[in-house]
């Protein structure tokens, strides 16, 4: 029997007996009767007003059809996750739309909690979305959400400090080195904590070497002499001169707040950085630049993993014609430019990145599209929160990595993960 057919099999038994709660849950949903449906949209917390602005436009536009109800989910990946699983487990009727991080989608498709997209519908959930953000949405070859927005990474530094960027880590890490014995500020601002966002820094670095942590099939780890490369990546990273030294507990917004601090001359973060800079530190902000993320290898541009969420339609809604409906409109091209203006997050639409309200507000939005155009996708399994768990506890803290060892580790940590052994999802 394949992995992915076991795990559908020990994680529904898992989870049936919380199907008994369906029918609590299942009590916050419906419109008045001969009113407007009431469509329930579970995303994550937007403190910018854009999500609820686009809650309210569908609402609007669907002339009296249906309302969408923008639900707030808990903060953290984690926690956003947990909520779901847990409805859907249940199979809570109330759930119509599901905001998913890019990695979710196979995993709920697996355990038959989302629709599928077909026909029209798959046709206008992909017209002019960019290749990558697809492919985030697919398993198995179908489409199981409609990419709501991507994210990349880039690399921002300081032109005062650095007037050329450097093209691959071992030139931004010599840079640093000399800024360090010049006294100035050098360090290289990275997400070393033990969590997603370590896993997505080996991922890039992987992909950017040439290989892959899963083999095409997702059966079995693939990493070899890539994955050997990239972890000492992290390692020299680590234990040099670049290092913060809270490199092991930092997050984006710790990597962020730091590089605002003015102590670093380098960061690896999405574009939201940039409006919190200009923002926040105006005396540093005219020297706040941005670079592609730079290479492990000096033939081969790097590969960023993308970011983003996914809009699904819940397979036990009452409504799934409206949610499909109300999913395009809230995606669609007026509200990605909300998004992407108040909220800081690169559109999914190709299209956008040639508007003018974006590119003024956007200046880096070339880099962006560039990096998008050639973004690596992380490990599609239904078993991805094992296997992230995986990597970043084997990975953590990045100063103890001993490449081919850790990596030998790694190989067979991510076996045990693909099989569900000894981590909880």
């Amino acid at each position: 029997m394949p992995r992915s057919s076991r795990f559908r099999s020990r994680w529904l038994s898992a989870t049936a007996g919380l199907c008994l709660l369906g029918s609590v849950l299942a009590g916050c949903g419906g419109g008045a009767e001969g009113g407007p449906v009431k469509l329930n949209w579970y995303n994550f917390p937007d403190d910018s007003g854009a999500l609820q602005e686009a809650a309210d436009r569908c609402s609007q536009q669907s002339g009296g059809r249906y309302t969408v109800t923008y639900n707030k989910l808990p903060r953290g990946a984690d926690g956003q996750r947990q909520q779901l699983v847990r409805r859907m487990a249940a199979h809570d009727e109330t759930v119509d739309i599901l905001g998913l991080d890019v990695t979710w989608p196979a995993e709920f498709a697996e355990a038959g909690w989302i629709k599928e997209w077909t026909g029209t519908l798959k046709d206008r959930a992909t017209e002019d979305t960019l290749t990558a953000a697809v492919q985030t949405a697919t398993w198995q070859g179908r489409l199981f959400a409609a990419p709501y927005n991507s994210n990349t990474q880039l690399l921002w530094y300081r032109d005062d400090l650095v007037p050329t960027p450097p093209r691959t880590w071992a030139e931004m890490l010599a840079q640093a080195e000399a800024l360090a014995q010049q006294g100035k500020p050098h360090y290289v601002e990275i997400q070393g904590a033990q969590y997603e966002g370590l896993t997505v820094w080996f991922n890039t670095l992987v992909t950017s070497a040439g290989g892959s942590i899963l083999t095409p099939d997702a059966q079995a780890p693939s990493l070899g002499p890539p994955a050997v490369v990239a972890a000492g990546v992290m390692r020299d990273t680590a234990t040099s001169a670049a290092a913060d030294p809270s490199l092991p507990n930092q997050m984006e917004d710790q990597n962020r707040l730091a590089m605002e601090s003015g102590t670093a001359a380098f960061e690896l973060n999405y574009p939201f950085v940039y409006p919190s800079m200009k923002a926040n530190q105006p005396e540093l902000f005219p020297h706040f630049r941005w670079a592609p993320y730079p290479a492990v290898l000096p033939d081969r541009p790097a590969s960023v993993t993308i970011g983003g969420i996914d809009l699904a339609v819940g397979a036990y809604s009452r409504q799934p014609d409206l949610a499909f409906e109300a999913a395009l409109c809230l995606r669609d091209r007026e509200n990605q430019l909300t998004n992407a203006l108040k909220g800081g997050l690169p559109p999914s639409l190709r299209s956008l990145y040639q508007a003018a309200e974006l590119t003024e507000s956007y200046p880096f939005a070339a880099e962006v599209l560039a990096a998008l155009d050639n973004a690596s996708i992380r490990p599609q399994t239904p078993a991805y929160q094992n296997v992230s768990i995986a990597i970043s506890h084997t990975l953590s803290p990045p100063a103890e990595i001993r490449p081919e060892r850790t990596v030998a580790d790694l190989r067979g940590q991510i076996e045990d993960a693909l099989d569900s052994k000894g981590l909880i999802p």
